[in-house]
């Protein structure tokens, strides 16, 4: 990690650090997120709303769950890490 990147992490953390309500403040990314899936699960916007939100949230979990199964596989094949030797601690 560079000089930047822990300049940039430690940003970070006092924003949230300061954050009042850390649902408002990720409520627009996550109302983007979701509305990718509406989109694929209704790209000519016909359905009815709670339809078309019920289906979305549907397809989000699927996509949630590749992940997972991915990152799992992932793990399994990932060769394990040696443990750090004598005199190698920063």
């Amino acid at each position: 990690m560079t000089g930047k990147d822990i300049d940039r992490q430690i940003a970070a953390e006092i924003s949230w650090a300061r954050t009042h309500d850390r649902h408002a403040r990720t409520q627009h990314a996550r109302d983007a997120f979701l509305a990718r899936f509406e989109r694929e699960v209704d790209p000519d916007g016909e359905l009815p709303e709670p339809e078309r939100r019920q289906r979305a949230e549907h397809a989000k979990r699927a996509y949630m769950l590749q992940l997972a199964k991915r990152s799992a596989r992932a793990r399994r094949t990932r060769p394990a890490i040696p443990p750090p030797r004598a005199g190698d601690e920063d």
